[in-house]
């Protein structure tokens, strides 16, 4: 198991973990709640959006299952490094009142535990013996999380120093429209990274235009994705990031860093044209994008006296039609005319693998720690 294997699977597992727990909130939080906003006798309505809304705590638990699952770890230690993760992620908060979660927590933390926990639960493999049931979870979960809660306070100052940037960004009147290029850019980059835009906008409070440039950043991002995906990854993967699963191509711009040119470029554009359309939101909108409607219902109400229909057009145009023209200008001239990149880097879940002795030899090594049989194969 080389670092360079160990970190592919550590992301590969928390993107598709991030994917299952927001998904669904992303694609159909915002239609339940307006049903039940138009409807209030139905209560159908407002139950939907309570399970979709109560599905994204899960993140951290279910992004340590997967990460657990890279590993072909077993049930026991699966579960371990999944309660590692939801205590290192810092969603749990004990109050004179009682115990709170407060959102999913610190992704980079998340992954952080999940990925001491794999460790330590390989090193402990089966020395434990008839005990193992005893004192695994101990080791295994206790250790990694405690780990998780030390280094929280210092991984979440990476998410902190980044807000007070985009804020003093936002603040600052020198910079006129090119403030909204800036964050459209960051914001383009952010949503693709393990820290969450959502939570950094509500941190800092981003509002009016400064909010518009961060979902315009987000939705460019999600075109640039789409178009770069579109023939290397089935339809699910495609569709998957257009609609708010930016996150499954966290291992990609890791691996690929250069996958941040069309990112910052389609979004500053994307942003700067929006800055002059008036395109705003509210810290509560900020960081979703184009998911869920979140960003076009945020700023359609932003939008005062303009007609309806209006109102439509540019929202379509400036959240849809522009970034994914913009995203296929920029592929095409990235990777036909310029050849900066393979359109490759958009592949998802790709490891680079080691040679055929390494990968044997880590395979046996990992059998012999998990103590398991060699996992059957589809």
């Amino acid at each position: 198991m080389t670092p360079k294997l160990f970190i592919d699977r550590v992301l590969n597992g928390a993107a598709v973990g991030i994917v299952v727990g927001l998904i669904p909130n992303a694609m159909t939080g915002q239609l339940w709640k307006f049903l039940y906003a138009t409807f209030p006798s139905v209560e159908l309505f407002n139950t939907l959006y309570q399970v979709v809304f109560g599905i994204q705590f899960t993140v951290p638990v279910i992004v340590g299952i997967l990460i657990a699952m890279q590993f072909s770890m077993t049930s026991v230690q699966t579960v371990i490094v999944a309660t590692a993760s939801f205590v290192g992620s810092g969603a749990l908060h004990f109050t004179e009142k009682g115990v709170m979660l407060k959102g999913i927590g610190d992704l980079i933390n998340t992954m952080l535990t999940a990925a001491i926990a794999v460790l330590i639960l390989a090193w402990v493999g089966n020395k434990l013996g008839s005990l193992t049931i005893l004192f695994l979870p101990l080791i295994g979960g206790g250790i990694s999380g405690f780990i998780g809660i030390l280094t929280l306070p210092y991984v979440k100052y990476i998410s902190s120093s980044i807000g007070d940037l985009v804020n003093k960004i936002a603040e600052s009147t020198s910079l006129g429209a090119f403030a909204s290029v800036l964050i459209a850019m960051i914001f383009a980059i952010l949503i693709v990274s393990p820290i969450s835009t959502v939570g950094i906008a509500l941190a800092i409070g981003i509002d009016g235009a400064a909010s518009g440039a961060a979902n315009l950043g987000v939705a460019a991002a999600a075109a640039v994705l789409m178009v770069g995906s579109f023939r290397v990854n089935n339809a699910g993967v495609t569709w998957s990031v257009f609609l708010g699963a930016m996150k499954m191509m966290m291992g990609n711009i890791i691996k690929h860093p250069v996958m941040s040119l069309p990112l910052v470029t389609v979004a500053g554009i994307t942003g700067l044209i929006g800055n002059y359309l008036n395109i705003t939101g509210t810290p509560a909108s900020a960081g979703f994008g184009q998911s869920g409607l979140v960003g076009p219902i945020a700023a359609a109400a932003g939008m005062g006296d303009t007609p309806a229909a209006m109102k439509v057009f540019i929202l379509a145009m400036i959240y849809f039609v522009i970034p994914i023209a913009l995203a296929v200008l920029f592929h095409w001239l990235f990777t036909s005319v310029l050849k900066i990149y393979s359109p490759e880097i958009y592949r998802f879940g790709t490891t680079d693998k080691p040679g055929k002795d390494e990968a044997e030899e880590a395979d046996e090594a990992l059998e012999a720690a998990n103590g398991t049989a060699e996992p059957a194969k589809n």
